[in-house]
């Protein structure tokens, strides 16, 4: 942009209320800032491939854009607190965002962890680090993820679902630090119970004494779940469907407005931010603003 003369600091110069927002693999001033960078490269650097996956699987892609994604949500975010800031002040703002410092901060759980406690974060697959059971599980027909958040949880789990009440006073059972400790014991306990249940009485009985779980959908499951709401998208190629976004505003879910065409805000544009002449038709498509 600044080869092409809309860098940050000559549109701010130019244009002091503007809000412009500079996205990069690296932030400024260091040493990667002018590396490549694309999204599994920054799930690699940042160390979420280092934490995703299984303990034989070895480091794994997010199964998404995550770095992408956050980072674009991190700009939104910023851009929304740049405007409120600009109605006080008048003035416009300069941010800078990069995917790898998005993907760092949200990696600051496992590093706590490594630096003040001394431990690498291993890979565990569907399992939760710090709470057990929670987990991945096998039933007679499928696969189900149930989460037993804390001790009371632990009690109403054995005596109501695997209905072996002596499981929670085992030695090796009693507290959820001991569980994490003997968590292989403890998994191959509660798979031997949840193999005799199908998915439908298993997951009846769990809802009855509030026990947390899920199942594990495939996108063709997700299509059809029960609790997914989806939105039509107008588009130059016709109507979209897609999963809605997860706000509603006073009850109601926000209405999205067609995609843009191409080059369809140009003239608003041109008028508001580029010279007098900006708008001219013989100008639009030969000049930059």
């Amino acid at each position: 942009t600044d080869r092409l003369g809309i860098g940050s600091a000559d549109l701010r110069r130019r244009f002091p209320r503007l809000i412009v927002c500079d996205i990069g693999g690296y932030a400024p001033g260091t040493p990667d800032h002018e590396r490549k960078a694309y999204d599994l490269l920054i799930q690699a650097e940042a160390g979420l491939a280092g934490v995703t996956g299984s303990a034989t699987s070895g480091p794994t892609r997010v199964g998404i854009s995550i770095s992408d994604i956050a980072t674009g949500q991190g700009a939104y975010a910023a851009i929304l607190e740049a405007l409120i800031m600009r109605s006080r002040t008048g003035e416009g703002a300069h941010l800078q965002l990069s995917l790898f410092d998005t993907l760092a901060e949200y990696m600051n759980v496992p590093y706590l962890a490594r630096h003040y406690g001394g431990k690498e974060p291993r890979r565990l697959g569907l399992a939760h680090p710090s709470i057990a059971p929670y987990g991945l599980f096998q039933v007679s027909d499928g696969e189900i993820l149930i989460a037993v958040q804390n001790e009371r949880e632990w009690v109403v789990f054995c005596d109501s679902v695997l209905r072996q009440p002596s499981v929670a006073t085992d030695p090796r059972f009693g507290r959820n630090v001991l569980r994490i400790q003997n968590r292989e014991p403890l998994d191959a306990c509660v798979q031997a119970i949840l193999a005799t249940y199908t998915m439908s009485a298993l997951c009846e009985l769990l809802d009855h004494v509030r026990i947390a779980y899920g199942r594990v959908s495939t996108m063709a499951d997700l299509a059809v779940h029960r609790s997914a709401t989806k939105v039509s998208v107008e588009t130059t190629v016709g109507q979209v469907e897609l999963f809605a976004p997860p706000v509603t505003v006073n009850g109601k879910r926000p209405v999205l407005g067609p995609v843009p065409s191409l080059g369809e805000h140009d003239v608003p544009l041109r008028q508001e931010f580029g010279p007098p002449d900006a708008a001219d038709p013989k100008r639009i498509g030969s000049a930059a603003l």
